[in-house]
This record gives structure tokens, C-alpha cells and sequence, in this order.
């Protein structure tokens, strides 16, 4: 099956379906732009220096996932070379771009936590002072004890026994003002940082590390796949929208060498390159070679046309023969015109 035919069995994506995935793309860039802005401005706290960093952040994710995209757009063409820059250029950049998600990830998640200590540093000091007072009133019990067992209960068990109650007041007036404190809220990522430490059997400082990691290199390979979703669409409409045929074989492929040579005197220069010129594909082909906006070779014609390698090979036999395309030494071809 030829690459026309094989292109020919999908559409385009419906309205619905491109909505949905300029959402998420947008989205995606959206979350990885905001984690990765949240380490660089805390880099500063000079505000100038905040906007420079935050510039930059801004610019080194919108240069990331354009570098995905030409990445896409350059591999489509068959410029192997510049699709290996592209994605070089993307790696450098989504190793920093990840590298600020996870900073950013960490530092939302450690802001949760502090509130989280916070609250219970709050209750942890009211139990201190209720333990401390209750071992205040075992101290005066003990000590009312000897005062019996030294028949003194006149002169130091009322005192004590005094004093109990008004600690015993104190007691309860600080278990009420801890009970009365906003129950400590697990948010949900703290809830699954401790689920994860109690499976894989490591701290919670360790499972944070391994779940802030995987998130951000999840986003990036989200919004990474998205993104060449829609340079893949695009590429595809343009070649919808602008259908290229591979030109017309003979149907009598049985003739007599005879008549093939016959066909082929009668045939003059001038009539073949008018039935070439008038021919779509190879008048385009034409003049995007001799406008250089198509590179001079058979595999980025035979992407950007979808023709088969036997018409890519007839086209250039022909061009070669009107003296517009000449071979390298090491066999590729160049514009001559």
C-alpha cells in the first residue's frame, strides 16, 4: 500500500478533538511554567531580579516546546541533521525545565507540610503544659501522703489539696483551648507522600523526592506528546488540504522494445517537459527546488509530495536530464537550474 493510500484511511480531527487537545497542551505548559516560575523567583527577593528570573523561566519553557516541535517538523522533512539539534536543544532545555518543576513541586509541597508542623507544634505545647501540671498534682499528692503519715493533715493537706484544684482548673482550661484549635488538615499530596513511604518501606523525606521527580517528568512528557499531536495535525491538513498524485505509469507494460524506441523518437525534449511542467506535482516540485524552500533530495520529496520511490527516481532522471539537478561525488543531489 502506498503512503498516499495509507494517509488516505484517517481525516482530520474533528473540532471536538483539537479543543481538546490545544486544552490540555495549553494546560500542561500552563502547570510546567508556574512550578518552574515558583524556584525562580525564590531565587531573589530583589523584585527586578524576580522578573528577570521570572523571564526567563517564561522563556526557557515556550523555547522548549517549540524545540519539540521543530523537532517534529524537521524529522518530517528528512532534515535528520536538524532534527538532531532540535532535539539536543530540547533535551538541554527540558532538563533545566524539569529541574524547576521539581524545585517548584518541592517547594509547594514543603509550604503544606510547615502549616501541617505548625498546628501540631501548637497542640504538642498544650500537652506539654497539661502533662507538666499533672505531674504538679502527683508531686502534692505524694507530699499530702507524708503529711498524713506525719499527722499533719491540719497544717499541709488543705493547702495542697487547694492548690490540686486550682491546677486541676488550669488543666482543664488548656485541654479546652487545644481542643479548640482547627483540626490539622493532610492535604491529599501529603496523604499520598505517606501512603507511598509506608509501601515502598523509605522516608518520607525519600518518597517525596521520587514522587516530585516523577511528576515533573511526567508533565513534560505530557505536554511533549500533545505538542507534537498538533504538529503532526498540521503537517497531515496541510497535505489534505493540498493532495500531491504520483504521476500516471503506462498500462501497456508488454510492448515490443521496437515500439518502446518508436514511442520514444517520436517523442521530442520539447513536448516531454511541457507534458512535465503541466504535470502539478512536478511543476511544485519544481519550484520549490529552484526556490530552495524544498531540500534537494529524494527522501524530502518523497516526504513532502508522498510519492512513491519509482516516481521520486523518474523526476529526477528527468531533471538531471534537463540539466536543473546534478550528482555529488558522494551521490546526493544538488540544484543546478
Amino acid at each position: 500500500m502506498s503512503a498516499p493510500t495509507k494517509m488516505a484511511l484517517r481525516f482530520p480531527k474533528g473540532r471536538f478533538a483539537m479543543l481538546s487537545v490545544y486544552s490540555f497542551t495549553g494546560a500542561a505548559i500552563v502547570a510546567s511554567t508556574i512550578f518552574s516560575l515558583l524556584l525562580f523567583l525564590s531565587l531573589d527577593d530583589n523584585p527586578l531580579m524576580q522578573w528577570l528570573f521570572g523571564a526567563l523561566a517564561v522563556i526557557f519553557e515556550a523555547g522548549k516546546f517549540y524545540a519539540w516541535y521543530e523537532f517534529g517538523e524537521r524529522r518530517a522533512h528528512g532534515n535528520y541533521v536538524g532534527a538532531v539539534s532540535a532535539l539536543a536543544f530540547y533535551l538541554i532545555l527540558a532538563l533545566i525545565s524539569i529541574g524547576g518543576s521539581i524545585g517548584g513541586i518541592n517547594s509547594a509541597t514543603n509550604a503544606a507540610q510547615s502549616e501541617q508542623r505548625q498546628a501540631q507544634a501548637q497542640i504538642d505545647a498544650f500537652n506539654r503544659q497539661i502533662d507538666a501540671i499533672e505531674q504538679q498534682i502527683t508531686l502534692n499528692n505524694q507530699a499530702a501522703e507524708r503529711y498524713i503519715e506525719l499527722d499533719r493533715i491540719a497544717t499541709g493537706v488543705a493547702r495542697l489539696q487547694k492548690e490540686n484544684n486550682q491546677l486541676r482548673k488550669e488543666q482543664q482550661q488548656l485541654a479546652f483551648e487545644r481542643d479548640s484549635l482547627p483540626a490539622v488538615a493532610q492535604g491529599s499530596i501529603l496523604g499520598l507522600i505517606s501512603n507511598l513511604a509506608n509501601t515502598l518501606g523509605v522516608s518520607a523525606d525519600q518518597a517525596q523526592s521520587w514522587l516530585v521527580i516523577f511528576l515533573s517528568v511526567l508533565l513534560d512528557l505530557f505536554a511533549a506528546f500533545f505538542v507534537g499531536v498538533i504538529g503532526e495535525e498540521q503537517r497531515f491538513r496541510h497535505w489534505y488540504r493540498h493532495p500531491h498524485t504520483t504521476p500516471p505509469t503506462p498500462v501497456n507494460t508488454k510492448a515490443s522494445p521496437r515500439a518502446n524506441e518508436i514511442n520514444t523518437e517520436s517523442t521530442t525534449p520539447d513536448s516531454a517537459s511541457h507534458q512535465e511542467d503541466t504535470d502539478a506535482p512536478y511543476a511544485d516540485i519544481k519550484a520549490a527546488l529552484a526556490a530552495k524552500t524544498l531540500r534537494c533530495s529524494k527522501k524530502a520529496v518523497m516526504a513532502e509530495y508522498a510519492l512513491s520511490q519509482e516516481a521520486v527516481d523518474t523526476l529526477f532522471t528527468h531533471l538531471q536530464q534537463q540539466g536543473l539537478v546534478a550528482k555529488k561525488p558522494n551521490h546526493h543531489y544538488h540544484w543546478v537550474g
